[in-house]
């Protein structure tokens, strides 16, 4: 049995490509609890015609976080909606896959359920993968869902 699972979230709908499998695991019992993670990134917008003065960073890592907080906590309702234990983590990297591992491994998560884009070849190359950096990076396993499988 897998007691805690961390499913890493960003907003799309790809990556909830994840919660049905997530939902089954649980309804089988080989799952206890389940963490919702997003991992907020900060990026530091250029100047121009949308910021012409100076930046507040805080403001903006405010207002990223309360987005983020709001999207987890919706995903989170509809999961406890259906009897699942349930939780919620926000962090910030600049590295997500970086930070999904590191959560990983020092809260004794027992997997990682995670979408992944399903890219090949020189688009994989090219634009790269969380997924695929979380899977090599891991030390606990690693569940990918293709996008395929969100297809009815």
């Amino acid at each position: 049995m897998y007691q805690k699972i961390l499913v890493p979230l960003d907003g799309s709908k790809l990556a909830e490509c994840a919660l049905p499998h997530v939902k089954n695991l649980v309804k089988v019992g080989v799952v206890g609890e389940v963490t919702l993670l997003n991992v907020v990134t900060v990026h530091i917008p250029g100047h121009g015609e949308l910021y012409p003065g100076p930046i507040d960073i805080n403001a903006i890592r405010e207002n990223l976080f309360m987005e983020s907080r709001k999207y987890l906590a919706d995903v989170e309702s509809r999961l406890a909606s259906e009897g699942i234990k349930v939780r919620m983590e926000l962090l910030e990297g600049n590295r997500p896959a970086d930070t999904i591992s590191d959560y990983a491994q020092k809260n004794g998560v027992d997997m990682i359920v995670i979408a992944i884009h399903g890219y090949t070849g020189l688009k994989k190359l090219m634009l790269g993968s969380v997924a695929l950096e979380v899977l090599h990076d891991s030390h606990v396993p690693v569940l990918l869902i293709r996008p395929e499988s969100c297809r009815g």
